[in-house]
């Protein structure tokens, strides 16, 4: 019953997500009182709130047979396996066997748990190569600081197909000129370009030259212990107060063939240009977002499994050449680590 495990090589560390990095993994209302099952980061995973509201996240396998976790009985802090009885806590500890009371399963951390944070809409998960006390703080951009100047709608998705597909859509500026060109905010501009990568303390912004504030311009991707990338769209006065939008976003694999896909759409007011803004986005402008990521989303999923291998880069493509570079190289730096038993 058992099947031999495929060799791990970097891309297939790439495919199922880094480790110890925090991904957002779903939309906060997606995990209530009752246990939830996820696929995510090439595992299945168990969710689930305590009475103090708090999501506390653990493989979904029962350390005694490997039942669903999910399929169980929620106790506060700790879930009872539907089948047996087993009771994990959330810090992956087996605190009672019903059924043998005193054996050695009882006190051992056999079970992954996972540290996790809700912030803007999203639950993150920090995705340790084991179990950990304490994680590093989640760092997000200043757009997503809850206490900051800026308001921030979540939109969530997910789409079929490898995430890295996400990854090179929005490291591609070029492509809003053509495939949204007839977006309300995305008509103007040149269609032809030159670009550049500018090194920044956190990550690279790739961006046209002597093109700004017109178009979709520039992207940056940025490491804060997590990764994500932001990008600007002017927006017509008819949008609102707020000026143009920022877009954060951060994709998580959920399997080889499909992709979790985060963006928040954010604008720096306060006080009742905030209120205004937030009731235009939902009357009004929220479903025209929603067609500019349905272009995106038909795009990347009629594209073939191996389209990357059959390209004809060429200057536009820096950014997306950079970025592969980028992660291949983080993803052989952990399959070093994991080959020294230091990961």
């Amino acid at each position: 019953m058992t099947t031999q495990q495929p060799i791990l090589t970097a891309d297939a560390i790439l495919e199922r997500g880094l480790k110890n990095l925090w991904y957002p993994i779903c939309p906060s209302h997606m995990v209530g009182r009752e246990p939830v099952s996820l696929r995510r980061l090439g595992k299945k995973l168990v969710f689930w709130r305590d009475h103090d509201n708090q999501v506390h996240a653990l493989d979904d396998h029962c350390p005694h047979r490997g039942a669903p976790l999910s399929k169980g009985i929620v106790m506060g802090d700790r879930i009872a396996c539907g089948y047996h009885g087993v009771q994990v806590r959330c810090d992956g500890t087996v605190t009672r066997v019903p059924g043998s009371p005193g054996c050695k399963l009882e006190g051992s951390r056999p079970t992954q748990a996972y540290h996790i944070v809700e912030r803007n809409d999203a639950i993150w998960l920090y995705n340790a190569t084991g179990n950990i006390d304490t994680p590093p703080p989640l760092v997000l951009p200043d757009e997503l600081d809850a206490d900051g100047e800026f308001s921030s709608f979540l939109c969530y998705t997910e789409w079929k197909g490898d995430y890295r597909y996400v990854l090179d859509n929005v490291m591609d500026p070029m492509h809003g000129t053509y495939l949204h060109k007839q977006s309300h905010s995305m008509a103007e501009g040149d269609n032809t370009a030159a670009f550049r990568i500018r090194d920044t303390d956190r990550g690279f912004i790739f961006e046209k030259e002597g093109q700004r504030d017109v178009n979709f311009d520039w992207t940056e991707w940025a490491d804060t212990g997590t990764h994500w990338m932001r990008l600007e769209i002017p927006y017509p006065k008819t949008g609102g107060p707020g000026g143009n939008f920022v877009i954060v976003g951060s994709y998580t694999p959920i399997s080889p063939t499909l992709a979790a896909v985060f963006h928040w759409r954010c604008r720096k007011l306060d006080g009742w240009q905030r209120d205004t803004w937030r009731f235009l986005y939902r009357n009004r402008l929220e479903a025209r977002h929603w067609a500019v990521l349905e272009q995106d989303r038909v795009m990347l999923e009629d594209m073939e499994a191996d389209a990357n291998q059959n390209e004809h880069l060429y200057q536009h493509d820096m950014g997306i050449v950079r970025l592969r570079r980028h992660l291949k190289n983080l993803a052989k730096a952990e399959l070093e680590r994991m080959q020294q038993g230091k990961a």
